[in-house]
């Protein structure tokens, strides 16, 4: 099988369940997921519904209960943290909801973070991500820290972020949810240009059915399973 065919993402009867004093709370019930390379993918589901918890088990932020999760056809199953963090700076971009953005940091030196964690050389990633900030239209705010850019800026820069490492797959959760219907439109616009572009896989957790109209499938959680949407 070529590095083509594999799935990115691979989630098999992933269980999730927690601890609320004497009694158990199953979040997750055996939930199935694949997500092939390139292909923009929808979770919806009511609120409470389990989305992202699944989105961090995905992530390998969390440990499912029972389950297996492949990245990229490698289990995670027994890898130790340092090793799942390698692996996510590989493979993986996140966003969130709010853009999390490190506040001492300029939006070029945000961007470049995860480059420069796994130690590439600084002056290779600044013009990365100089040229990146450039795509998503803030290549006059490079040196502009994070409280000085406006809520959709900041949302690019997160976008930006999780990029520039030219991951396999991006993890979204309610990625828009913390934007007016414009910003929110373009930073939407800009994203799934930017799986175009860069061949990126999208999983997007919202509860906005009109963001999820525009991904090529559609998944409920519901009952802690996944099923395709009706």
């Amino acid at each position: 099988m070529t590095e083509e065919q594999v799935a990115v993402l691979e989630c098999r009867a992933i269980v999730r369940r927690f601890r609320e004093g004497d009694s158990t709370l199953e979040v997750l019930s055996g939930a199935d997921l694949v997500v092939r390379p390139a292909e923009r993918l929808a979770i919806i589901g009511s609120s409470g519904s389990g989305k992202t918890t699944l989105l961090q088990i995905m992530g390998g932020l969390d440990e499912p209960t029972s389950g297996a999760i492949e990245i990229n056809g490698q289990s995670i199953r027994n890898l130790t943290e340092a090793a799942k963090s390698a692996l996510r700076n590989q493979y993986i971009g996140f966003i969130y909801q709010f853009h999390h953005l490190l506040p001492e940091f300029t939006a070029q030196e945000n961007v470049a973070m995860p480059l420069l964690i796994r130690r590439d050389n600084r002056a290779i990633a600044m013009q990365q991500s100089a040229a990146l900030l450039e795509r998503v239209g803030l290549g006059e705010r490079l040196e502009h820290k994070p409280g000085e850019l406006s809520g959709g800026e900041r949302q690019r820069a997160a976008v930006a972020r999780a990029l520039i490492t030219r991951p396999k797959l991006v993890l979204a959760d309610e990625p828009t949810g913390n934007l007016d219907a414009g910003n929110g439109g373009h930073v939407l616009q800009l994203m799934l240009e930017l799986n175009q572009e860069l061949q990126t896989s999208l999983v997007v957790v919202t509860h906005d059915h009109s963001i999820a109209a525009q991904m090529d499938r559609i998944l409920v959680l519901e009952e802690g399973k996944l099923r395709v949407a009706d």
